[in-house]
């Protein structure tokens, strides 16, 4: 068994962190207009201030999700957040990003690790068949087939 770090999803939280903060420094120059004319003028720059904050706030997420990927061990064969899996859910294979919603991209599905899925499959070894009640009187199974 090999214990390795899980950098799948570091590179797409790296590409987001990087698309923020350019948001986020074009946010701060419309934050910086100086507040001159009526109610209806100023209210842009409060709106831009909001947004920064907003911004701000979402790089910060990121950057934690990094730095405790990057602590975070993982064992060859089990399931961890930042994996890319693939799963059966009774429909044939399908790939997921185990991860946080910021990880979500064009072309990657992802399973946050607190959904009652991910909360299912997280720990799990590949060939494991595992149930999940994804809302109360429903129970659906999944199969593990790749990490």
């Amino acid at each position: 068994m090999t214990v390795t770090t899980a950098p799948a999803s570091t590179e797409i939280l790296n590409g987001r962190l990087a698309t923020l903060r350019a948001e986020r420094d074009l946010a701060r120059e419309d934050s910086l207009i100086v507040a001159t004319g009526d109610a209806a003028d100023r209210a842009t720059n409060v709106e831009a201030t909001i947004r920064l904050q907003v911004l701000d706030e979402r790089i910060a997420a990121i950057e934690k999700e990094i730095e405790e990927s990057g602590r975070r061990q993982h064992t060859d064969g089990v399931l961890s957040v930042g994996d890319v899996v693939t799963l059966d859910l009774g429909d044939g294979p399908e790939r997921y990003l185990i991860g946080s919603v910021e990880s979500a991209t064009a072309g990657v599905d992802v399973v946050t690790p607190s959904s009652p899925l991910g909360r299912a499959i997280v720990g799990t070894s590949v060939g494991d068949t595992v149930t999940y009640k994804p809302r109360r009187g429903v129970t659906l199974s999944v199969t593990v087939l790749s990490v």
